[in-house]
């Protein structure tokens, strides 16, 4: 069975799509796991179907206990504002039906739900990071087998990172990418800048590996 793990604060306009998204796939359960949202996300998951759980407000420790809590044998870790394309449940089925995969993850390729030019300089940039450097983020999903999981010490609830730290424990040589897309909103690029944004986040990468603790690295986030 698949489960699917979704980390939500104030998602309330994004969710719905996200879910509704996920029917073309062979989803077993969606669990939510909110961190306190104030503008009816909880109620909205659970009028849509999902089991909702809660948790302090933190991408790292709500994916840790959304797995904790979830009866699958696989896992889909996905982002609220995250869509999947509609290929992505024939992906899946076939990354899942590998025996092989049972000790690898896979990403979806990364959309931006922007027209502008500077959008697909990110997505290229994405593509490149997973392929070279194996370090899919969170907004690509993650698909991986619990047990697999479980060996590599599960999704750390740390309050930054916590995507790259599992990235960087499953490899680059563990990690697929699928031919599907994963559609994920460019708010966050239109208002921070298709330059200033990404710089920021190579900044706090090189820090991350430089040893700067994540509690540091979220004052810089923002």
């Amino acid at each position: 069975m698949l489960s699917v793990v979704i980390p939500t604060l104030n998602a309330a306009t994004t969710l719905p799509a996200t879910l509704a998204a996920l029917a073309a796939g062979p989803v077993g359960e969606i669990v939510v796991v909110d961190g306190g949202s104030g503008d009816g996300t909880a109620a909205i998951a659970a009028g849509l179907g999902a089991r909702v759980l809660a948790a302090p407000a933190g991408r790292g420790g709500q994916l840790a206990a959304g797995t904790r809590a979830a009866r699958g044998d696989w896992f889909l870790l996905l982002h609220a504002d995250t869509r999947l394309g509609a290929a992505w449940g024939a992906a899946a089925r076939a990354f899942m039906a590998e025996p092989a995969h049972v000790r690898r993850a896979a990403a979806f390729r990364l959309v931006l739900d922007d027209d502008h030019p500077a959008a697909r300089r990110v997505e290229r940039l994405a593509a490149w990071r997973c392929r070279v450097l194996g370090l899919a983020y969170g907004d690509q999903g993650l698909l991986i087998a619990r047990g697999f999981l479980e060996r590599l010490g599960g999704v750390r609830p740390i309050p930054l990172m916590e995507d790259v730290d599992l990235a960087r424990r499953i490899t680059r040589h563990r990690l697929v990418l699928l031919d599907a897309p994963a559609v994920t909103s460019a708010a966050r690029y239109r208002a921070g800048g298709y330059w200033r944004r990404p710089a920021r986040n190579i900044v706090c990468l090189a820090l991350y590996f430089l040893g700067v603790p994540p509690r540091v690295l979220v004052r810089i986030y923002g």
